[in-house]
C-alpha cells in the first residue's frame, strides 16, 4: 500500500490497519495542544494523529495505544522513522484496561463510532466493538490531569449523546468546531474539547472547500506545514 508523504516525515500504511483519513487530519490541526507536555492517544492506527502533535508541540511526550498490533507494528515504524522518534512510543493495549499512575495533559481520540453491524471493513476501528463511547470517556476522566483536555472528533449526530456521558463524568464541554466538508453543505463532522473546568463553550466553524476540490483557506493555513498540496483538493 502506498505511503502518506507529508512534508516533515511519512506514514507507512497497511492493509490491516485503518488508512490516513480526512477526520484523522482534522483531529491533528484542530485540537489544542501547545500546552499539553504528556499526551495519549488511543487508537492510533497509523499514527498520524500522534506525529502531526508532536510536529505541532515539540515539548510534548506522546504514548499511542492501540488493541490492534498490526496497528502498533505500523505506527512504531512511522515513530522510528520520523524526526520526533525520541518523544513518541506506540504500545499494545486496550485502553479499558489500562493502568498508570501518570496524568495526561491531552487524551485525544478519532474514535470508533459507527454501531455495530454486518460490515467486515475496518471492523475495530469503525465499530463500538471494542470500546464504546462510555467505556471512552469513563476512562479518559481517570487518566486525564486536573486541568488536561481530552479531544475527540466524531459524527455531529452524536454530539448531545457524547456531551451528556462527558457530563455523567465531571467532563465539561470547552470547545467545539462544527466541520462542514464544503462551505454549502451540512456539517458532518464536530471536533469536541473538554475539561474538568466548567466554562463558557467555544463554537468554531471549519469549511474544509470552498467549492468541489478547491480547498478553503482556512484548511490551507492549518494544513500549510503538513500537506504537500496546491490549492486544489487532492
Amino acid at each position: 500500500m502506498k505511503d502518506f508523504q507529508f512534508q516533515k516525515f511519512s506514514i507507512q500504511q497497511s492493509s490491516d490497519v485503518f488508512r490516513v483519513g480526512t477526520d484523522a487530519v482534522l483531529l491533528g490541526i484542530l485540537s489544542n495542544v501547545h500546552q499539553a507536555k504528556q499526551i495519549l492517544e488511543v487508537g492510533t492506527g497509523t499514527g498520524i494523529i500522534s506525529l502531526m502533535l508532536a510536529q505541532r508541540n515539540p515539548d510534548a511526550n506522546i504514548l499511542a495505544i492501540d488493541i490492534n498490533s498490526e496497528a502498533v507494528k505500523t505506527s512504531q515504524n512511522n515513530f522510528s522513522n520520523s524526526p520526533f522518534s525520541e518523544r513518541i512510543k506506540s504500545q499494545f493495549q486496550d485502553f479499558k484496561n489500562f493502568e498508570t499512575q501518570e496524568k495526561f495533559d491531552l487524551i485525544i481520540s478519532n474514535p470508533p463510532y459507527f454501531e455495530i453491524n454486518n460490515s467486515e471493513k475496518d471492523i475495530l476501528a469503525r465499530q463500538r466493538l471494542e470500546l464504546d463511547f462510555s467505556d471512552l470517556i469513563q476512562k479518559a476522566s481517570q487518566l486525564l490531569s486536573d486541568k488536561g483536555l481530552f479531544s475527540v472528533i466524531i459524527p455531529i449526530d452524536s454530539d448531545k449523546q457524547f456531551t451528556q456521558i462527558c457530563r455523567e463524568n465531571n467532563l465539561f464541554l470547552k470547545r467545539k468546531v462544527i466541520i462542514k466538508g464544503i462551505e454549502t453543505a451540512e456539517p458532518k463532522r464536530v471536533v469536541l474539547e473538554y475539561s474538568f473546568q466548567q466554562s463558557e463553550t467555544k463554537e468554531e466553524n471549519f469549511i474544509i472547500e470552498k467549492s468541489p476540490r478547491v480547498y478553503s483557506d482556512e484548511y490551507l493555513e492549518l494544513t500549510k506545514e503538513f500537506h504537500i498540496f496546491n490549492k486544489k483538493a487532492l
